[in-house]
């Protein structure tokens, strides 16, 4: 399978983010380049170029924006997805990561894995909501979904 071989998020918008965010977001994109998959299908009889792929995500008018291009520069894709699916997902992400971010600071181990357990629950769901909305358009396993949907939380962040 192909891959995203660089990423860029579009934060100019966004407020400046807290130092948990910030490395939530640098953790993310590392793990997302060490290994993902990341492939388009063949839609309408178009060639679809192989990647690796150089990938851009921003929010744009209210939506999520993927642009795809090859190494090389050239468009591969770009797709608009509705940020409705997300908003309360992200919402309990953060709330939680709030949480989590408290806890380890004061909490015994016990009751901090007992918030990161529920941390990683919704997180699944975010790459599960965010798989489903790729349908079709981009190939994504469950990891690459799960990084994905951190950097969509970061860009969330501020909107």
């Amino acid at each position: 399978m192909s891959h995203i071989s660089q990423i860029e998020i579009d934060d100019r918008n966004l407020p400046p983010p807290t130092p948990e965010i910030e490395q939530e977001r640098k953790v993310a994109m590392f793990d997302l380049l060490e290994e993902n998959t990341f492939a388009l299908p063949k839609r309408d009889d178009r060639l679809v170029p192989d990647g690796p792929y150089k990938v851009d995500l921003s929010i744009r008018e209210k939506r999520l924006v993927f642009d795809v291009a090859t190494e090389d520069g050239d468009k591969a894709a770009e797709f608009h997805l509705s940020l409705s699916p997300f908003r309360q997902v992200v919402k309990d992400y953060w709330a939680i990561c709030e949480s989590y971010f408290d806890a380890v600071k004061s909490l015994p181990p016990s009751q901090i894995e007992t918030i990161d357990m529920a941390r990683r629950g919704i997180h699944n769901e975010g790459a599960r909501i965010l798989q489903e909305r790729l349908e079709g358009k981009a190939e994504i396993d469950i990891d690459t979904a799960r990084r994905l949907f951190t950097l969509i939380c970061v860009l969330h962040f501020g909107g």
